[in-house]
């Protein structure tokens, strides 16, 4: 599968309000490895087996959330591009400077989608100085801890106006709608599930009134028994435990959903299936959203519904 144009969600900026408990829990209990601070206070992060400076951001902030998700992409020349289809298309952007708010990184491409969120593009980044290695390589560089994260890997994204950025996504990003979740009736959709890879999804986004909304951001790990893994931190450092350890029906994916101190939900994901691009879209009826997302029990929890940040 060549995989070009966008190539995959790669940097997400989240809002804390502790900023040193956060590093705590995104470092000791998730896994991340610290990269360095910037002169305003933030802490870069990333996963163990990521190859970029960095892929996580926290920030201090009186409200917790997500300040935007990034997107690689795979040349400068395809992000100029971009620029001129994304105006084209009717919606704004702006330009931030190379190694400005984000050490390493290019210039990027910022996008404001109609759900309210802030998508930002970049094509150039430098390599982490610990990354995995290419010569003769071990499976790591040095032994993972805490939940053992390997990437960031998606964000499920709630805001008005889903229909058009998902249209943005499919007829401007070329990402591929993976899975949908059908409006009652089947008149419409709720939420769908996007690819630019093989990944089994970059984003999710469904239809919710407040925009800018994020439900959870989600990080890969190995295999079941990493989530089980998980499942064990969480309970040992009092962690807030939101649901799981489950399986979805949508993706297949094994998960565990827990909240960082500041009230971001976490994902951590394993498993599932390789999406390929003559594959069609999978779609479940509203009915049965409880088995697409808690795959065993079939039933939502109003607190997975309505908590956002």
């Amino acid at each position: 599968m060549a995989i070009t144009g966008v190539l995959r969600s790669a940097l997400m900026q989240l809002r804390v309000l502790d900023l040193e408990a956060a590093v705590s829990h995104y470092v000791n209990i998730v896994g991340l490895d610290e990269v360095g601070r910037t002169e305003d206070g933030r802490v870069l992060l990333k996963g163990y087996d990521e190859f970029e400076h960095h892929s996580f951001v926290l920030r201090k902030a009186e409200v917790a959330g997500m300040d935007f998700i990034g997107f690689k992409v795979e040349s400068d020349d395809f992000l100029s591009d971009l620029a001129v289809k994304t105006e084209a298309f009717g919606l704004p952007i702006a330009w931030v400077d190379a190694n400005t708010d984000q050490p390493g990184f290019g210039r990027r491409l910022t996008v404001q989608v109609p759900t309210g969120h802030r998508f930002d593009f970049f094509a150039d980044v430098e390599l982490a100085e610990d990354r995995p290695m290419l010569r003769n390589p071990d499976i790591w560089q040095k032994e993972p801890h805490g939940m053992r994260a390997q990437c960031f890997d998606h964000a499920l994204l709630y805001g008005p106006n889903s229909t058009e950025t998902v249209r943005y996504c499919k007829e401007v990003l070329k990402m591929a709608p993976v899975e949908e979740l059908l409006a009652p009736g089947g008149d419409g959709i709720v939420c769908t599930w996007l690819t630019s890879s093989n990944r089994m999804h970059d984003i999710a986004v469904l239809e919710y009134d407040q925009p800018g909304k994020l439900h959870h951001v989600g990080f890969k790990l190995e295999d079941w028994n990493a989530i089980g893994n998980a499942a064990d931190l969480i309970s040992i450092n009092d962690v807030s435990l939101d649901a799981g350890p489950m399986r979805h029906g949508v993706t297949r994916g094994l998960t565990i959903y827990f909240f960082d101190p500041s009230g971001n939900r976490n994902e951590t994901y394993a498993g599932g299936y390789a999406h390929f691009p003559d594959m069609p879209v999978r779609q479940w009826d509203f009915d049965q959203a409880g088995k697409g997302i808690f795959y065993y029990t079939r039933e939502l929890n109003d607190r997975f519904l309505s908590v956002v940040t």
